[in-house]
């Protein structure tokens, strides 16, 4: 799966040309954006991704922001400590899970 975004991602980024001009202003489809927000989750940097993706991490952090608003309705509750301390917690806890039920597979297996 790794191979196959790595694929998308590649051939999105083939398709812009490197030497445009600086006016122009580049688009990115949505399917674009949420993949390299994904991507973005998923590393410990935010910048290693938007460098790796040859795209500004203020761009990133944009996307991200209104991806947030989009999911909570407004920016006050985007921006407000606790929701964001407690999305943290979650994805912290969603990870934990992953490693759990990963670790249950690999010792529920029977020894040979």
């Amino acid at each position: 799966m790794a191979d196959r975004r790595r694929t998308y991602i590649s051939s999105v980024m083939a398709a812009k040309p490197n030497g445009a001009s600086p006016d122009k202003r580049r688009k990115y489809d949505e399917a674009f954006k949420a993949e390299a927000l994904r991507l973005a989750g998923e590393s410990r940097s935010t910048q290693a991704a938007a460098r790796q993706l040859g795209i500004s991490p203020k761009l990133l952090y944009r996307w991200r922001q209104a991806q947030l608003v989009a999911e909570v309705g407004s920016v006050e509750v985007a921006r407000d400590p606790e929701v964001r301390a407690l999305r943290a917690a979650n994805k912290r806890l969603v990870q934990e899970l992953d490693i759990l039920k990963k670790a249950l597979v690999i010792f529920g297996q029977p020894t040979p």
